[in-house]
């Protein structure tokens, strides 16, 4: 394989955000996806709920919007929703080309209704399309098998990006633009120059960040870091949402209880058998995932428990074994039949509301770059995701950033081949302590869920501050010291993430969606609509600066 590849396009991920931008993109230029793992290796194939559309009769757009605008307490922007919510059954038909089959309601297929819809909480309505209890999957499957066979699609698996190329960082003259990335070919541990006239990022989350999470092993931040590395603007990363039912069992690994089974009837208890949201917020187990998530936290907390328990066995055997086949299976092999018992559940790390801050066309701050999917701050979440308006939020924005780019179509990449030097590994040698690795990204993740989890304070934000800035610098050194591995690639960005995450929340004095401090419990209104800005060094409350498209 050559050193220097080029194409039209460079996407950096392949879950639901980056097939479906590759496959748009590729109507009119070639596409080159890189991807860490396995192509299908993503979180959104782990995704087991659904997409939020308006498809039911009854529902409105209206309903949908105000439903993720009351979820995003106050941070939200209102033109995104709508266009999100407005957009989402078309890139939803999409799909449906594509070849996703969505769970049918057949006894209602002639009044009209094409889909069997979930409800979920914080949704006054049913509009959850799905796929069984993995919808997820099946979009993953359908997306790769649709990219596979596109010729003008080149796919590079286990292919790492290291970061990205723009002509600031190799001391160019003239505006900044990113030309495309260095990528770490993982088999022969080569670096390569992918050279493109744009680039995007759809890198997926952070949850790796955290010691417990919902997410596989992939998601550890990498396009977060390499945007702030490359000095792009970053938004809300304190807006950390945990989910608030993950099976509990020495030998389940992130492995979700989707909130489907609370919206088909699944009830929380503690180890006494009582009932215990509703202290907290009248909706009870619908109540959106923060004030559930913290529900549980408290409980936990007050009792000394490990865990609560959610029991949906009241809805019947034929009718769980039915609606929710991947999890009746994935319990019974712990032992634990879910139509006869509770599951015991935890709250764990799941989607980041915030990231690489983007406008309407999921551009950055950096030109002829782009975010999409969980790795950008679009301003649908705000301070808490409503459920299952993540991948209409993916299918949405790869929409829009492949009609930006299909305006780029005969532009000039932003450097020519020749003007980029190759990776330049220095005196770096073979690494000859992977402990350091492990026990450095362990020590990050124990104190990031200690100090910086569901409830935090000041002085735990501080302490893993201080933590983290002496982490960075041994991490910093061994970087520097030892040739690349997806091991050191990934300590290195959960590290920078951990500190974005810390920083944005010691820079909110309040407790607003997704960031509570007992220090300042209560929500501010002088920072409604004011995001948590990252630009370098600097950490700051917005509004947005000027030229940042929003």
């Amino acid at each position: 394989m050559p050193n220097t590849l080029a194409s039209d396009f460079l996407i950096i991920g392949s879950g639901i955000a980056g097939l479906s931008l590759a496959l748009k993109a590729s109507e009119f230029g070639t596409v080159r996806l890189v991807t860490k793992r396995a192509l299908s290796d993503s979180a959104t194939d782990y995704a087991q709920g659904g997409l939020a559309a308006v498809f039911a009769e009854g529902d409105s757009f209206d309903a949908h919007v105000q439903d993720t605008l009351d979820a995003g307490g106050g941070l939200c922007d209102e033109a995104v929703v709508r266009r999100v919510v407005a957009e989402a059954p078309a890139r939803i038909d999409d799909l449906v080309r594509w070849g996703v089959r969505f769970s049918a309601d057949a006894p209602r297929a002639t009044a009209g209704q094409r889909f069997e819809l979930g409800l979920e909480g914080g949704h006054s309505r049913r509009r959850i399309l799905h796929v069984g209890d993995y919808t997820g999957h099946a979009v993953e499957q359908a997306l790769v098998e649709r990219a596979r066979e596109n010729p003008r699609i080149t796919i590079h698996e286990h292919h790492f990006a290291v970061d990205l190329i723009t002509r600031r960082r190799l001391g160019r003259s003239g505006p900044d633009a990113c030309a495309g990335a260095y990528v770490l070919d993982v088999e022969p541990g080569a670096v390569r120059t992918f050279l493109a006239r744009a680039t995007a990022l759809a890198t997926g989350g952070a949850g790796k960040v955290y010691l417990y999470t919902s997410n596989p092993d992939i998601a550890t931040g990498d396009g977060m870091a390499m945007a702030h590395r490359a000095g792009a603007l970053l938004a809300n990363l304190e807006f950390v949402q945990f989910h608030p039912t993950c099976l509990f069992h020495p030998k389940a690994k992130n492995f979700l209880i989707t909130e489907a089974l609370r919206g088909e009837g699944g009830v929380l208890k503690n180890r006494a058998g009582e009932r215990f949201v509703k202290k907290a917020d009248p909706r009870g187990e619908l109540a959106p995932r923060d004030i559930v998530a913290r529900a549980i936290d408290e409980e936990l907390k007050r009792t000394g428990e490990d865990c609560v328990f959610l029991d949906i066995t009241s809805r019947g055997a034929e009718f769980l074994r039915r609606r929710f086949p991947k999890i009746h299976e994935r319990c019974l092999s712990f032992g634990i039949d879910i139509t006869t018992q509770p599951i015991p559940v935890v709250p764990a790390a799941h989607y980041f509301c915030g990231g690489v801050w983007t406008d309407l066309h999921g551009t950055t701050t950096i030109p002829r770059l782009s975010a999409v999917g969980e790795v950008a701050c679009t301003g649908l979440h705000g301070a808490n995701r409503l459920a299952s308006n993540s991948l209409p939020e993916a299918l949405v924005f790869a929409h829009a950033v492949a009609r930006h780019w299909e305006g780029l179509k005969t532009a000039e990449a932003p450097l020519a081949a020749e003007d980029v030097p190759p990776w330049n590994p220095g005196q770096a040698r073979n690494p000859d302590e992977q402990v350091v690795i492990r026990q450095v990204w362990e020590e990050v993740r124990r104190f990031m869920w200690n100090y910086v989890g569901i409830a935090r304070t000041t002085k735990r934000l501080e302490r893993a501050q201080s933590r983290i800035a002496s982490l960075q610098k041994e991490i910093h050194e061994y970087y520097w010291d030892f040739l690349l591995t997806p091991d050191l690639l990934e300590l290195r960005n959960i590290a920078v993430v951990a500190d974005l995450v810390i920083r944005c929340g010691l820079a909110r004095k309040e407790s607003r969606g997704l960031h509570f401090t007992a220090d300042a419990p209560r929500t501010d209104p002088a920072l409604a609509g004011k995001p948590t800005f990252i630009e370098g060094a600097r950490t700051f409350l917005g509004p947005a600066p000027a030229g940042t498209g929003r």
